[in-house]
C-alpha cells in the first residue's frame, strides 16, 4: 500500500501549518486510499500568534511538534524518525509555519535557510526521486532542496514569486484550482491560500495535487 508522509509546521495559519489546507490534504489522501503519516520538527516555534486579534503573544512559547499534533489527532511522530524509504511520497502544507518554523523566509526572504531536520528529510526524498507535493508557501523551500532549476507556482503573488527566484526556482502563474508540476524532479505545487478565497476554492487544487501526487508513486 502506498504511505505518504506529511510534514506539519505547527497548528495555524499565522504561526503554523494552516488548518484548511492540511486536513484537505489529510481527506484527498485518505480518499485516494493510501495510507499517511504525519511529522513534525521537534524544535520552537519562532513565535506564538493569538489568532483572534492577529498579534504576536510576547512571552509565549510553543512547540511545533506538540502542536503539530492537534492536527494529526496525536498520530505524529518527531521529524527526525522520517526516513524516506518507508514512504512513497512526501506533502507539506502551507501556513506561514512553513515560512517561519520549517524555515526562515518570512524573516530572511531570499536569503533564508531551511530548518535543519526539515532539509534532510526533504532531500531524503529529493535524492530517491520519490514524488513530492507542496502547498501554498512551503514552494519557498524548494530551491535549497532540489537546487535553481526548481519549476513551481504560489499562484500569482509577484513579490513573494521575486523572492524565491532569487534563490534560483523558477516561478510559474498557477489558478488555485489546478498545480504546476516540474517533471524532471518530480515536484507538484499548487496555490491554495496564496491565491484562494475560501475553503471551497483551494480543496479543489489541493485534491486534484493529491491525486496526481498518489498517482506518480511507484
Amino acid at each position: 500500500m502506498k504511505n505518504i508522509a506529511v510534514i506539519l509546521s505547527g497548528s495555524g495559519v499565522f504561526d503554523g501549518a494552516e488548518l484548511h489546507e492540511s486536513v484537505l490534504t489529510l481527506l484527498a489522501l485518505a480518499k485516494a486510499g493510501v495510507s499517511y503519516q504525519c511529522f513534525a520538527p521537534n524544535i520552537n516555534q519562532l513565535h506564538v500568534v493569538n489568532h483572534l486579534t492577529g498579534e504576536v503573544s510576547e512571552g509565549e512559547q510553543r512547540n511545533v511538534l506538540v502542536e503539530a499534533a492537534r492536527i494529526a489527532r496525536g498520530d505524529i511522530q518527531d521529524l527526525a524518525q522520517l526516513d524516506a524509504k518507508n514512504f512513497s511520497a512526501l506533502v507539506v502544507p502551507g501556513g506561514f509555519g512553513a515560512a517561519k518554523n520549517l524555515s526562515d523566509f518570512a524573516v530572511n526572504g531570499s536569503g533564508c535557510a531551511v530548518e535543519a531536520n526539515v532539509l534532510v528529510a526533504a532531500k531524503q526524498f529529493a535524492d530517491l526521486k520519490k514524488p513530492a507535493a507542496y502547498l501554498c508557501i512551503a514552494p519557498a523551500l524548494l530551491p535549497q532542496i532540489y537546487g535553481a532549476d526548481i519549476e513551481f507556482t504560489i499562484g500569482n503573488d509577484k513579490e513573494t514569486a521575486d523572492a524565491i527566484m532569487q534563490m534560483g526556482g523558477k516561478h510559474i502563474n498557477c489558478a488555485v484550482d489546478s498545480f504546476v508540476y516540474d517533471q524532471h524532479h518530480r515536484v507538484l505545487t499548487t496555490p491554495a491560500y496564496m491565491l484562494g478565497q475560501n475553503i471551497a476554492e483551494i480543496a479543489v487544487g489541493i485534491e486534484a495535487t493529491i491525486n496526481e501526487l498518489v498517482g506518480l508513486c511507484e
